[in-house]
């Protein structure tokens, strides 16, 4: 089944499909009178309007689902609920805080004999849909990615892990200035390694916790905030642990004079970056926020031809 959970499910061939399909002016509406369901545990401005948005431009009808409508394992199991949506629905995505129950749904749809491909909207573990958009953002502006320089300032979580693996997927070298504690474990790093080799496009990945190091002379400053659903208990530890982590003009003088700057929004401004910054002339972040659209567009596309195949 085509399912979705990061980036890596779609090394080699179905990546470059996905961003072809993504940027295809000839797809065609190959959800034309179906159903998506979009099941929301975390709610989203970008993820629910760019979702819904490519659904209806390839022809389908979108589906918004609150968790709280359904009840996830609360009224009513992961698994039946995956299977009642995939009664109605030819693709399942689903925006969740525990990765598991992707993994859940996705083995009750197929081994329930439903083909319904499940595609991860977000988990704790990975940010799929908005890694292809920033790749879609990267390649036209800077062409090439091979050998360009990124520079992640911040927490290495969910979106920090699938960035980083289409950033080697692309052959580039890849920083990563995390505070500590807040960096990839030794498990995540040696995944990392894996991926890196099975690709074999050279890319390099350094991580570290000097933000001034990580952004000197980079092509690409990326950064995401520091507190994201689900952690607001952690927020007053975590403003104090990333002290000195922000994205500002000083920092972003030490990167290459032409850099650009991406941010997956929400911002948190004065936080993890500045006014200035996010504002100013090397910002792509409504770029960056479009592709998202474009993006859907090139997974749901793609997930219908492996679902036909």
């Amino acid at each position: 089944m085509p399912d979705l959970f990061d980036v890596d499910d779609l090394w080699p061939d179905d990546y470059e499909r996905v961003l072809h399909l993504a940027t295809s002016a000839d797809v065609g509406r190959v959800l034309a009178g179906q159903g998506v369901a979009l099941l929301f545990e975390k709610p989203s401005a970008r993820t629910r309007n760019s979702s819904e948005m490519a659904v209806f431009g390839l022809g389908g009808h979108p589906v918004y689902i609150q968790g709280t409508e359904v009840g996830l394992d609360t009224r009513e199991s992961a698994e039946d609920i995956a299977r009642t949506l995939g009664c109605y629905h030819r693709i399942v995505c689903a925006r969740v805080f525990d990765h598991q129950v992707l993994v859940r749904m996705a083995f009750a749809l197929e081994s329930s004999g439903f083909d319904v491909p499940v595609i991860n909207l977000l988990s704790d573990e990975a940010h799929p849909c908005q890694a292809i958009a920033d790749v879609l953002t990267l390649r036209e502006l800077l062409g090439s990615l091979a050998g360009q320089v990124l520079a992640y300032i911040g927490d290495a979580n969910n979106m920090c892990r699938s960035l980083v693996k289409v950033a080697l997927m692309e052959g580039m070298d890849v920083r990563v200035a995390s505070p500590p504690g807040y960096s990839f474990s030794d498990e995540e790093l040696d995944k990392l390694d894996a991926l890196t080799k099975r690709v074999g496009r050279g890319g390099t990945l350094h991580v570290g916790h000097d933000p001034k190091v990580a952004a000197g002379g980079a092509d690409v400053l990326y950064t995401d905030v520091w507190t994201s659903m689900g952690q607001e208990k952690e927020k007053v530890e975590r403003l104090a642990a990333f002290e000195g982590f922000i994205i500002d003009d000083a920092l972003l003088d030490v990167a290459e004079p032409d850099a650009i700057v991406l941010h997956c929004l929400p911002a948190h401004r004065g936080e993890e970056i500045t006014d200035s910054v996010l504002e100013g002339s090397h910002s792509v972040v409504w770029k960056q926020a479009a592709h998202r659209q474009t993006a859907m567009r090139g997974i749901l596309a793609w997930a219908m031809e492996g679902s036909r195949s």
